[in-house]
């Protein structure tokens, strides 16, 4: 009997040392925390990002550094990630690119959900798609008969093969039937470019870049990519209006290496919550066509994986050669 009650004695210290003891968040972050942005500069979904690494900054009391890695269709930067210290200092910039990427690319030396761990959404843009006013077609439903009157004739650009901008011209192809031809370019900024000047007929973009260009009659607005109408462009109908089911935003989160202590991946996405939540942040980002996205933890998870599926058939179905 002496013996089992010094045994359950020691149990009871060990298990009131693990209840009372320090958080490993308690003392996070120390240091200045890395955020790797595994595409270039001066994107939007770029921008709302370094606003929240600022506010962390403000609110944790240290530099939240964002650092931006581009390359291989963002594979790089996210295999970066993947392989560093699992201390929540290096932490990953993940958009739907990612979760696309997760199917598009054969041979990534990660596996996105496995190796590692979705913290929190920060922000979520609706796309809209736009024409060169030479299209005829002033409305989606016209453009689709435009599209299926002459197969194979309608091009639209995107910023790379698996871009969001690339995926959702995939989708609405995938819905309607539509047969459209792809014109990749390297970044965003040439397809813009040409755009304007006619040299592609159509593409996706986010309505933060493309609302300028949509009020100055520059290009022709047929569809938002949303559940509802932007406020930034409340005239353009939703493209679901016209497609039932169609839905492609351009959303962006971050996430941690896989074994990062799940006090600390909490903590992060608390504080991002509390920032996102606040008035001022919602109401200058709406402004902008832009939804500060909350989710908790496991809600994220979730929707990170519902995201990889959903683009997983979408490649399938439309037979996007896969990139080895």
């Amino acid at each position: 009997m002496p013996i089992l009650r010094a045994t359950f004695g020691a149990l009871a210290l060990v298990a009131l040392a693990l209840t009372s003891g320090p958080s490993a968040a308690d003392d996070y972050p120390s240091r200045t925390v890395r955020i790797i942005a595994p595409f270039g500069a001066g994107g939007p979904t770029d921008v709302f990002s370094r606003i929240v690494a600022q506010e962390l900054q403000l609110a944790l009391h240290q530099p939240f550094v964002v650092e931006n890695k581009p390359g291989a269709g963002t594979t790089l930067g996210t295999e970066y990630v993947a392989r560093s210290a699992p201390d929540g200092y290096t932490l990953l910039m993940v958009s739907g690119t990612q979760t696309v990427n997760e199917t598009l690319y054969t041979k990534k030396a990660y596996r996105l959900m496995t190796d590692l761990v979705p913290v929190s959404p920060l922000v979520d843009s609706d796309l809209v798609l736009v024409v060169n006013p030479s299209v005829p077609a002033k409305s989606m439903s016209e453009l689709i008969a435009l599209a299926k009157a002459k197969p194979g004739t309608l091009n639209f650009g995107s910023s790379g093969p698996g871009s969001n901008y690339h995926m959702a011209a995939e989708l609405l192809k995938n819905l309607t039937g539509i047969d459209i031809v792809h014109v990749p370019y390297k970044g965003s900024t040439g397809m813009r470019t040409d755009i304007l000047s006619g040299q592609i007929q159509m593409l996706f973009d986010s309505v933060p870049t493309m609302a300028a260009f949509v009020k100055q009659g520059k290009v022709r607005a047929l569809g938002t990519s949303g559940t509802k109408r932007s406020p930034s462009l409340p005239d353009v109908p939703t493209i679901a209006e016209t497609v039932p089911g169609f839905q492609a935003t351009l959303w962006v989160g971050f996430m941690a290496p896989k074994g990062t202590p799940m006090p600390i991946v909490e903590k992060l996405n608390s504080e991002i919550t509390k920032i996102l939540k606040r008035p001022d942040i919602q109401a200058s980002w709406e402004k902008q066509g832009a939804t500060p996205l909350v989710m908790s933890q496991p809600q994220f998870a979730t929707f990170m994986q519902a995201q990889v599926d959903k683009w997983a058939k979408v490649i399938s179905d439309n037979h996007i050669a896969l990139i080895k």
